[in-house]
């Protein structure tokens, strides 16, 4: 059977073999007789497949020109008919030797699926009711010298649609309309803080300190300074410098890095959306992360309830609020609120078998005991607040409880959507955060944060009252998309190199 098996792939390797060949003789042709198609450098479009579908009414009988791949062909001797793809669709088209004239009737018969076509003709119905274009001129734009993938299965190899999303993207409508919509997210983002007045601004991708997050980051050398830098994982501290300089709302969207592992929710690059507003804290980063995501679920998706892998998701009413002790109690039934100290809760790990490290304080466990017992709860959204200290090294202590922060978390379907402070604006305090960071990285915490001397400079200059706030854009694009995972709303995503 295996003998069998490599017979056929061996013939079926040189059926294909053929077929390339036949269009490159195609091409060859085309350009010995003066209609090379790569010399041509523009076609007038005048409009979409989808304008037209959509408003028949306005364009019948009247004269069109589009473009697009295409993806189907039946030839009737002297008529035929084929079906151009473009941006917003696709449309019938009708082609008569009549109409276009022997010679370039001959030629479109001599196309192939995967061609690029200009197609200027009449707007019609055809008897079945079809809204076409009759042609009247057929343009080759492009020679496709690959044969796309067989039509009614597709590109159905998960991997290879990752490899080739330009493939992906021609054969898997769906595909295109979930990167439409990302578009349309990251535009409606913008214009959610803009009418806020928020500023978009940039900051270093290459740093000598990567520091805002808990990540190992990447590292790479700068040859005309001649030294190792870093690629940023967050876009916290530069941030905040402008806020000290006294930009007072201010907003990036950019790639960060982090040196981890591949899963459905992680990318080592992703695009990472992060703000800070003076003058306000973490309630008002609350208000305006509720306002936003409801925002873009009614302008995206057209409602504030939408569906995540068939669970119906609820913008529409007040978002949920627990501190992470009060979520611990309600899903563990464990008050960590009345834990004296961290042998203590230590001894609630071992006795509820969480895995820790020795350097683990209490505040560390009570996060292990969250990432256990609730998370997994927490399918609409909300707001968990209240962190402990020892797990948010740049947020502003609890005035009424001073192992604790004014931070919280936004939950939506298990995942957290995004992490959010009252900022850090003590320059003493920063310090001396920053020291058990550099203390917790010699102890083996390879993702720890370390002093960075200028933002310490910076605080010292002085900084506002501050909210801020980082959302993690690819998992945003997930949820308003029903995507399931990263990779899929991910144009090119982190790939293993194939063999060569």
């Amino acid at each position: 059977m295996a003998g069998q098996n490599n017979a056929n792939n061996g013939g079926q390797q040189q059926d294909i073999n053929q077929l390339l060949k036949v269009r490159r003789e195609k091409l060859q042709d085309l350009q010995e007789n003066g209609k090379d198609p790569f010399v041509i450098t523009k076609y007038d479009v005048t409009h979409h497949s989808m304008d037209i579908k959509d408003d028949f009414e306005q364009f019948e009988g009247k004269t069109v020109s589009i473009a697009g791949r295409m993806m189907f062909k039946r030839v009737m001797g002297k008529a035929s008919f084929c079906n151009i793809q473009d941006l917003k669709g696709s449309i019938q088209v009708y082609v008569t030797r009549d109409d276009l004239g022997e010679d370039a009737y001959k030629d479109f018969k001599r196309s192939d699926v995967g061609d690029i076509l200009g197609i200027q003709g009449f707007v019609f119905k055809t008897k079945t009711g079809e809204t076409s274009i009759h042609a009247k001129e057929v343009t080759l734009l492009s020679k496709s010298l690959q044969i796309l993938p067989e039509k009614y299965h597709g590109l159905t190899d998960t991997d290879m649609r990752y490899r080739q999303r330009y493939v992906d993207l021609i054969m898997n409508p769906d595909v295109k309309e979930t990167f439409v919509k990302r578009s349309l997210i990251i535009k409606e983002i913008r214009n959610f803080l803009d009418a806020r007045g928020f500023m978009e601004v940039e900051t270093p991708m290459l740093v000598s300190n990567a520091g805002g997050a808990a990540a190992r980051p990447f590292e790479t050398h700068y040859n005309a300074l001649d030294e190792d830098v870093k690629l940023r994982i967050s876009l916290e501290l530069y941030l905040k410098r402008l806020i000290v300089g006294g930009l007072e709302r201010v907003y990036e969207i950019g790639r960060v890095f982090r040196n981890e592992g591949v899963d459905t929710r992680h990318n080592p690059e992703f695009t990472l959306m992060e703000l800070y507003q003076a003058y306000t804290d973490y309630e008002g980063m609350m208000e305006l992360t509720e306002s936003l995501f409801r925002y873009l679920a009614e302008k995206v998706c057209g409602s504030t309830k939408i569906t995540y892998n068939g669970i119906e998701l609820d913008f529409g009413k007040p978002f949920e609020r627990l501190t992470m002790n009060d979520a611990i109690k309600k899903y563990a039934n464990i008050d960590f609120d009345t834990v004296a100290d961290d042998d203590a809760a230590k001894a609630l790990a071992k006795e509820h078998h969480i895995e820790y490290e020795e350097r683990h304080t209490k505040g560390d466990i009570i996060n292990l005991f969250f990432e256990e017992f609730c998370e997994k709860e927490l399918v609409q959204p909300t707001f968990i607040m209240d962190h402990p200290v020892a797990i948010s090294p740049l947020t502003k202590k609890k005035p009424s409880d001073p192992e604790k922060v004014e931070r919280f978390e936004l939950f939506i379907n298990t995942w957290e959507m995004c992490n959010a402070y009252s900022e850090l604006n003590d320059p003493i305090d920063q310090r001396e955060r920053f020291a058990a960071q550099d203390a917790a990285f010699e102890a083996g915490d390879e993702e720890a944060n370390h002093t960075d001397e200028d933002f310490l400079n910076a605080l010292e200059i002085g900084m506002p009252p501050t909210g801020g706030i980082g959302y993690g854009i690819d998992r945003l694009v997930m949820l308003l998309t029903d995507s399931a995972a990263i990779r899929d709303v991910l144009l090119f995503p982190t790939m293993k190199s194939l063999e060569k």
